[in-house]
Order: C-alpha cells, then structure tokens, then sequence
C-alpha cells in the first residue's frame, strides 16, 4: 500500500493537511498555539486513530460489540535532539459484552497497528485498556 498527503503553509499565518476530501488546519505561529493542533499533537492524534480503527477492525475477528470507544494519549517531549517519548495512553472501551477480551484487544492492538509499530521502534509506548459497562 502506498499513501499521498499533501500540505501547505501560508507565511506567518497557518497551514493546513489535505488527505482525500478532508482539511486538517494546524498551527504553526505563536498566536496560533492555542487554538490549532501543533504538528507533536497531530502526530499523536494519527497513533490515537490506529488504536481506534484496530478497535474497530478486531470487534469484527474478535466478535464483540461495544459504543463507543475514547483513547487519552500522553506523552513527553525531549529537548536534545527535539523528539517524542515516554508515550503512555488509556483507552476506555464502552461495552457490556462478555466476549471482550482486554488482554487479547491490547496485544492486537500493539501487533497490528501501522502506526503503532512505526512509533514503538523509536518511543517507548505503554497503555491500558478499561471496559467501562454502560
């Protein structure tokens, strides 16, 4: 499989990804700090929806079926060279069915996901899964 993305920025103003038919605007001034995702939140945000889509994908391989599913990712940056590391998330799954199999889900998740594994050879991740009945 190969991919294309396309960006842009405009000069001391904002920038913006284009993917397929969607537009992703991120910050790259000052003044923008706190209103348009930074390019470290956009890179944890594409590890956040790997997470979800395995979810997705291995409700239907491991046949259970849940709501909603919600991923908080923290991590830290370094300095010297600038990167991230320390990546740490929790996903909560909202499911009351009993053919969910947490252990399984994280080990699923942490073997098959793209992004997951091109993150995991340079930052170290560690997670939680939770099973929050509805």
């Amino acid at each position: 499989m190969n991919y294309t993305v396309k960006a842009e920025a405009f000069s001391k103003s904002k920038a913006s990804i284009h993917i397929k038919q969607t537009e992703i605007p991120f910050g790259i001034t000052p003044e923008t700090a706190d209103t348009l995702a930074n390019p470290d939140e956009l890179f944890l945000g594409s590890l956040s929806s790997c997470i979800l889509k395995n979810v997705e994908r291995f409700s239907e391989f491991m046949n259970f079926e849940y709501s909603r599913a919600e991923i908080t990712i923290n991590a830290k940056r370094l300095e010297k060279p600038p990167r991230m590391d320390e990546i740490n998330y929790e996903l909560r799954i909202y499911s009351q069915d009993s053919n969910l199999n947490l252990d399984l889900l994280k080990k699923n998740i942490e073997k098959f996901g793209t992004i997951y594994n091109t993150v995991k050879i340079c930052c170290t991740i560690t997670g939680t899964i939770k099973k929050i009945g509805e």
